[in-house]
Protein backbone atom coordinates (compact mmCIF):
# COMPACT_ATOMS: atom_id res chain seq x y z
CA UNK A 1 0.00 0.00 0.00
CA UNK A 2 1.43 3.42 -0.91
CA UNK A 3 2.50 5.49 2.08
CA UNK A 4 0.17 8.41 1.25
CA UNK A 5 -2.84 6.12 1.04
CA UNK A 6 -1.81 4.38 4.27
CA UNK A 7 -1.61 7.71 6.07
CA UNK A 8 -5.02 8.78 4.78
CA UNK A 9 -6.61 5.54 5.93
CA UNK A 10 -4.83 5.79 9.30
CA UNK A 11 -6.35 9.22 9.86
CA UNK A 12 -9.79 7.84 8.99
CA UNK A 13 -9.37 5.00 11.50
CA UNK A 14 -8.10 7.18 14.37
CA UNK A 15 -11.50 7.60 16.10
CA UNK A 16 -12.06 3.84 16.10
CA UNK A 17 -8.52 3.20 17.35
CA UNK A 18 -8.98 5.74 20.15
CA UNK A 19 -12.28 4.16 21.19
CA UNK A 20 -10.70 0.71 21.22
CA UNK A 21 -7.67 1.97 23.15
CA UNK A 22 -9.91 3.61 25.75
CA UNK A 23 -11.77 0.36 26.25
CA UNK A 24 -8.46 -1.40 26.84
CA UNK A 25 -6.58 1.18 28.87
CA UNK A 26 -9.50 2.67 30.82
CA UNK A 27 -7.65 5.98 30.93
CA UNK A 28 -7.78 8.64 28.20
CA UNK A 29 -4.12 9.61 28.47
CA UNK A 30 -2.96 5.99 28.36
CA UNK A 31 -5.31 5.36 25.44
CA UNK A 32 -3.89 8.29 23.49
CA UNK A 33 -0.37 7.00 24.17
CA UNK A 34 -1.40 3.55 22.93
CA UNK A 35 -2.83 4.99 19.71
CA UNK A 36 0.31 7.01 19.13
CA UNK A 37 2.48 3.93 19.68
CA UNK A 38 0.31 1.85 17.35
CA UNK A 39 0.40 4.46 14.58
CA UNK A 40 4.17 4.83 14.92
CA UNK A 41 4.60 1.06 14.70
CA UNK A 42 2.23 0.85 11.73
CA UNK A 43 4.15 3.52 9.81
CA UNK A 44 7.48 1.96 10.73
CA UNK A 45 6.38 -1.51 9.60
CA UNK A 46 4.11 -0.50 6.70
CA UNK A 47 6.01 -2.83 4.42
CA UNK A 48 4.70 -5.83 6.39
CA UNK A 49 1.07 -5.05 5.56
CA UNK A 50 -0.17 -7.41 2.89
CA UNK A 51 -2.13 -5.73 0.10
CA UNK A 52 -5.23 -7.89 0.63
CA UNK A 53 -5.17 -7.59 4.44
CA UNK A 54 -7.73 -5.28 6.06
CA UNK A 55 -5.93 -2.26 7.48
CA UNK A 56 -8.27 -1.93 10.49
CA UNK A 57 -7.64 -5.48 11.65
CA UNK A 58 -3.90 -5.01 11.25
CA UNK A 59 -4.01 -1.81 13.30
CA UNK A 60 -6.19 -3.37 16.01
CA UNK A 61 -3.59 -6.11 16.31
CA UNK A 62 -0.76 -3.60 16.59
CA UNK A 63 -2.69 -1.62 19.20
CA UNK A 64 -3.52 -4.76 21.17
CA UNK A 65 0.13 -5.81 21.15
CA UNK A 66 1.20 -2.33 22.25
CA UNK A 67 -1.28 -2.56 25.12
CA UNK A 68 0.11 -5.95 26.16
CA UNK A 69 3.66 -4.59 25.96
CA UNK A 70 2.68 -1.62 28.12
CA UNK A 71 0.98 -3.85 30.70
CA UNK A 72 4.08 -5.99 30.97
CA UNK A 73 6.33 -2.95 31.28
CA UNK A 74 4.13 -1.46 34.00
CA UNK A 75 4.07 -4.74 35.88
CA UNK A 76 7.86 -4.79 35.80
CA UNK A 77 7.95 -1.25 37.11
CA UNK A 78 5.34 -2.06 39.74
CA UNK A 79 2.88 0.52 38.43
CA UNK A 80 -0.85 0.05 37.90
CA UNK A 81 -3.29 1.50 35.42
CA UNK A 82 -5.06 4.61 36.67
CA UNK A 83 -8.45 4.13 38.30
CA UNK A 84 -11.58 4.55 36.23
CA UNK A 85 -12.87 7.77 37.71
CA UNK A 86 -11.86 10.37 35.17
CA UNK A 87 -15.35 10.80 33.71
CA UNK A 88 -14.26 10.19 30.12
CA UNK A 89 -16.65 8.25 27.93
CA UNK A 90 -15.77 4.87 26.45
CA UNK A 91 -18.16 5.19 23.53
CA UNK A 92 -20.50 7.75 22.07
CA UNK A 93 -22.93 8.68 24.84
CA UNK A 94 -25.25 10.94 22.89
CA UNK A 95 -28.25 8.72 23.65
CA UNK A 96 -27.44 7.92 27.26
CA UNK A 97 -27.35 10.04 30.36
CA UNK A 98 -23.82 10.83 31.55
CA UNK A 99 -24.34 8.82 34.74
CA UNK A 100 -25.35 5.77 32.68
CA UNK A 101 -22.26 6.11 30.52
CA UNK A 102 -20.05 6.34 33.59
CA UNK A 103 -21.73 3.26 35.04
CA UNK A 104 -21.09 1.32 31.83
CA UNK A 105 -17.49 2.52 31.73
CA UNK A 106 -17.03 1.46 35.35
CA UNK A 107 -18.61 -1.94 34.63
CA UNK A 108 -16.27 -2.46 31.66
CA UNK A 109 -13.35 -1.55 33.88
CA UNK A 110 -14.28 -4.32 36.30
CA UNK A 111 -14.06 -7.01 33.65
CA UNK A 112 -10.92 -9.14 33.43
CA UNK A 113 -8.61 -7.99 30.64
CA UNK A 114 -9.40 -10.85 28.26
CA UNK A 115 -13.16 -10.27 28.61
CA UNK A 116 -12.82 -6.49 28.23
CA UNK A 117 -10.74 -7.03 25.08
CA UNK A 118 -13.41 -9.34 23.63
CA UNK A 119 -16.17 -6.82 24.43
CA UNK A 120 -14.13 -3.98 22.93
CA UNK A 121 -13.49 -5.82 19.68
CA UNK A 122 -16.90 -7.41 19.12
CA UNK A 123 -19.47 -5.25 20.89
CA UNK A 124 -17.84 -1.83 20.68
CA UNK A 125 -15.83 -2.05 17.45
CA UNK A 126 -18.19 -4.42 15.65
CA UNK A 127 -15.62 -6.96 14.50
CA UNK A 128 -16.87 -10.42 13.62
CA UNK A 129 -16.20 -13.26 16.03
CA UNK A 130 -13.73 -14.69 13.52
CA UNK A 131 -11.81 -11.41 13.22
CA UNK A 132 -11.75 -10.83 16.98
CA UNK A 133 -10.66 -14.40 17.71
CA UNK A 134 -7.86 -14.04 15.16
CA UNK A 135 -6.67 -10.77 16.72
CA UNK A 136 -6.81 -12.23 20.22
CA UNK A 137 -5.06 -15.39 18.98
CA UNK A 138 -7.71 -17.67 20.51
CA UNK A 139 -10.23 -20.13 19.06
CA UNK A 140 -13.71 -18.76 18.30
CA UNK A 141 -15.14 -20.92 21.11
CA UNK A 142 -12.85 -19.23 23.62
CA UNK A 143 -13.90 -15.82 22.36
CA UNK A 144 -17.57 -16.83 22.61
CA UNK A 145 -17.07 -18.01 26.19
CA UNK A 146 -15.31 -14.79 27.16
CA UNK A 147 -18.12 -12.73 25.64
CA UNK A 148 -20.76 -14.79 27.44
CA UNK A 149 -19.00 -14.38 30.79
CA UNK A 150 -18.50 -10.67 30.12
CA UNK A 151 -22.18 -10.20 29.29
CA UNK A 152 -23.21 -12.03 32.47
CA UNK A 153 -20.85 -9.92 34.57
CA UNK A 154 -21.98 -6.68 32.92
CA UNK A 155 -25.63 -7.68 33.40
CA UNK A 156 -25.00 -8.34 37.10
CA UNK A 157 -23.11 -5.08 37.63
CA UNK A 158 -25.46 -2.92 35.57
CA UNK A 159 -28.52 -4.70 36.95
CA UNK A 160 -27.67 -3.20 40.35
CA UNK A 161 -27.77 0.29 38.80
CA UNK A 162 -30.98 -0.28 36.85
CA UNK A 163 -29.33 0.35 33.47
CA UNK A 164 -29.60 -3.28 32.35
CA UNK A 165 -33.39 -3.24 32.68
CA UNK A 166 -33.86 -0.44 30.16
Amino acid sequence: MPTDRLREELVTLLPRLRRFARALARNPQDADDLVQTAVERALLHAGQLREAAPLAAWLYGILRNAWIDEQRARARRGRLFAAVDSGEQVADATHAAPADSLAVQDALGRLPDEQRLAVALVLIEGLSYKEAAHLMEVPIGTLTSRLARARETLQAILGDTGIAQR
